[in-house]
């Protein structure tokens, strides 16, 4: 995959799970409580990790290059 394609990829990936945190912060309390735990397993996970690998992935591509 092209160094393009995968910026491209995983921006679109950090910004689908971006969207579902507007909807927790803004919703009201009631409504957004049963989806939590989905929020902190799954949306917030992978909303860190796309931006941990957008931000430092060079560095571990090179770490395990080695």
């Amino acid at each position: 995959m092209s160094p393009a394609t995968e910026r491209l990829v995983l921006r679109w990936i950090h910004i689908l799970f971006g969207l579902p945190l507007i909807g927790y912060v803004y919703g009201p309390p009631a409504e957004v409580q049963p989806y939590a735990p989905m929020f902190q397993y799954v949306f917030m996970p992978g909303l860190l990790l796309s931006g941990l690998w957008m931000w430092k992935g060079h560095l571990v591509r090179r770490l395990f290059s080695k």
